[in-house]
């Protein structure tokens, strides 16, 4: 190839192949759904936001990030309100699942804060419209920050009383076309029963979504299953306490129990 060739190619924004050291060097994933609970963001507190805990949270997201990987993150507001709970006591449901939405934007403007002190250009974007504080959920609008190397914090549920935000990052998931949903929670994986209070509760390497619904295990919302079922979705569930557990998660090591649509290990 001649020197005016080249030149031109280099004028042209010509892409160079990508070595094979490189290549192997890929993220595991090319665009994941983190789910967070609201509890998540509570750290060593007993009510709210521990700043050091979304940090430590933050850290882990921009390794992830630096790897090219594209994130949309769906977080609960447990932490602040919780609709169902507030319902038990007599409050209108409908009523109680909007106060827990607006604690979702509330939990979402903390994690983007700590996110954007760890270099990681985010952005907000809700289900209920408050243009001063989020943009609103828009999915082509969505792609595109994550085509652009943003992080996108997906607040508000779905926006609709009476689904948990677990089936919001399903269906957030399936949008804007994940190939896997992280779900961050207080245990190692999902077990048969409640590890809390049962130590003799096993652990499952692997599930079905069958298995998952027909057993009932309640780690995550049987809509938020059956959503992920329908689109073969599959789900990470994970400890994310221990350090650096989202970075191996999204490198696509072995942590916590994975459910898909296959058979079981």
């Amino acid at each position: 190839m001649s020197e005016a060739t080249a030149a031109k190619g280099e004028a042209a924004g010509a892409i160079e192949p990508v070595p094979a050291a490189d290549a192997a060097q890929r993220p595991r994933y090319r665009r994941i759904l983190l789910k967070l609970s609201g509890e998540a963001l509570l750290g060593s507190r007993q009510y709210g936001v521990d700043p050091d805990f979304c940090a430590f949270i933050a850290a882990q997201v921009a390794d992830v990030h630096r790897t090219g990987m594209q994130i949309g993150i769906v977080v609960g507001g447990g932490n602040i309100f919780r609709g169902l709970a507030a319902a038990a006591k007599g409050m209108d449901r409908a009523t109680g699942d909007y106060i827990g939405m607006l604690a979702t934007v509330m939990n979402a403007l903390a994690l983007q804060d700590a996110l954007e002190k760890a270099g990681v250009p985010t952005r907000v974007m809700s289900a209920i419209a408050m243009n001063e504080i989020a943009e609103p959920y828009i999915r082509r609008r969505a792609v595109r920050h994550l085509e652009k190397g943003r992080v996108i914090i997906l607040a508000a549920g779905t926006g609709n009383p009476y689904f948990t935000t677990d089936t919001a990052a399903a269906l957030r998931a399936v949008e804007i076309g994940a190939e896997i949903i992280l779900k961050a929670t207080k245990v190692d994986g999902v077990y048969d029963s409640d590890p809390l209070t049962n130590p003799g509760a096993v652990r499952y390497e692997r599930l079905t979504y069958s298995q998952v619904l027909a057993q009932r295990l309640r780690v995550i919302d049987a809509t938020a299953v059956s959503l992920c079922m329908e689109n073969d979705t599959p789900i990470v569930v994970f400890d994310l306490n221990k350090p650096e557990n989202i970075t191996r998660v999204a490198a696509g090591e072995s942590v916590g129990t994975l459910i898909t649509g296959g058979s079981p290990a």
